[in-house]
């Protein structure tokens, strides 16, 4: 159950839903739609012993143009001896030229369960706009039993964009997690990623993460839950059971 909320200005949590019973669906809404120059959306998450919890949002974020300003957004995800949480918000839209920095932390108790995921879009293709002007660094931490076990910095200008070790001229890229994982979820994602361009999956002791490249958000996106549906019965220990909100 959604025990305690709290919000201070246009960022807020749509009460709570039960399609699967006992987890916890919670919809985190940003009215405004869109984050400016200088603003900082700050999400705390804490899911308690032995509870279950699902988050995502109903819409895409956005980060505007700055006139050289930063746009921050800090996320802390604490999860509990016993509990499970699942962060899965929908992709981020990066305009060309907006400055942008995003950090999540992960922070697992002993016997907690994660499975999360970031997609940053950069630029809107659709709109014929690239990634020419701009920067967005996105930071992951993951603590276990209060230990840094893991951590990556990526940092995306126009040049990284364009670059051949870089996004190579993609606009989506995105990051999977699910933790625990063994040999047996890795070789489940390396069969489903096949021959695919622009896929990849590693197991960094019981930390599994999955990376993917994409021309398009949506096929991106597709390929994230596809993963997670695969995942989610023997890390999570239930059935796939998608949020109604992501298919509006």
């Amino acid at each position: 159950m959604l025990a305690h909320r709290r919000h201070s200005g246009p960022l807020t949590v749509q009460r709570p839903f039960y399609p699967e019973g006992d987890v916890c669906h919670v919809y985190i809404l940003h009215p405004p739609g869109g984050v400016v120059a200088g603003d900082c959306l700050a999400i705390t998450v804490a899911a308690a012993t032995d509870s279950r919890a699902l988050v995502t949002t109903p819409a895409a974020g956005k980060f505007y143009r700055s006139e050289g300003k930063l746009a921050r957004q800090q996320v802390v995800l604490t999860v509990a001896a016993g509990a499970a949480l699942e962060w899965l918000p929908q992709e981020t839209i990066i305009y060309e030229g907006a400055l942008v920095a995003t950090d999540v932390r992960v922070e697992l108790a002993a016997g907690a369960r994660f499975m999360g995921w970031e997609i940053l879009v950069l630029g809107r293709p659709a709109a014929h706009e690239g990634f020419t002007t701009g920067e967005v660094g996105m930071g992951w931490q993951v603590f276990r039993a209060g230990e840094l076990f893991y951590r990556e910095r990526l940092r995306i200008d126009a040049q990284a964009f364009t670059a051949l070790w870089g996004l190579q001229g993609h606009s989506a890229c995105g990051t999977l997690f699910a933790y625990p994982a063994t040999t047996a979820q890795l070789e489940a994602v390396q069969a489903l990623i096949g021959e695919s361009a622009g896929r990849g999956v590693t197991l960094i002791d019981d930390l599994l993460v999955c990376r993917a490249l994409d021309s398009r958000a949506d096929r991106l996106r597709d390929f994230f839950q596809q993963v997670w549906r695969g995942l989610r019965p023997s890390v999570l220990q239930r059935e796939a059971c998608a949020p109604r909100i992501w298919a509006t």
